[in-house]
This record gives structure tokens, sequence and C-alpha cells, in this order.
């Protein structure tokens, strides 16, 4: 599991990069906060995507990645929703 966080000034730098996240199944927690959760190979290709907008990243540009084990994270609020499956009738 991932988790990124940016603050990206250049609109139009910080639209393609929060479709981008959208496009490789990143699901927006927040405004500028994703999760990603996929197998590593996935992941690896996230993370050589993100390496390939750094390129373009400016100094007032902040993108923070963390990866670590989804069994230790603790959710409260709606977050706690998203990893139960939901049955409409």
């Amino acid at each position: 599991m991932m988790i990124i966080s940016y603050e990206i000034k250049d609109d139009k730098v910080r639209t393609k990069f929060s479709k981008m996240l959208e496009k490789n199944g990143a699901i927006r927690l927040q405004y500028s906060v994703y999760e990603f959760n996929n197998v590593k190979r996935i992941s690896d290709t996230m993370l050589l995507k993100i390496e390939q907008f750094a390129k373009i990243f400016t100094a007032a540009d902040s993108v923070m990645i963390i990866e670590g084990n989804a069994m230790k994270v603790r959710k409260y609020g709606n977050a706690i929703h998203r990893d139960q499956d939901v049955v409409f009738l």
C-alpha cells in the first residue's frame, strides 16, 4: 500500500498528476491525498510514472509517498467503509 500526498503549484501539472493517479487505480482520500493498493509489479510501475513527473516538478512542488503495510492501518469515519463489501437490494 502507498499513500501519495502532493502539493503542486502549477494547475496543469497538478491536474495531469491527479488524473494519472486515478487512471492507474489510486483512490482519492482527500483533495491531494491518494491511496494506492496493488501488487508489487503494478506498484513499481506507478512509482516509475511518478518518477517521470518528477522531471517537471519545481522547487515549489512537494510529493510525498509513504509505503507501508495495509494490515497496520487504522481507519475511522467514512474510511472504514471502503474496504467492506456493500450489497444493494
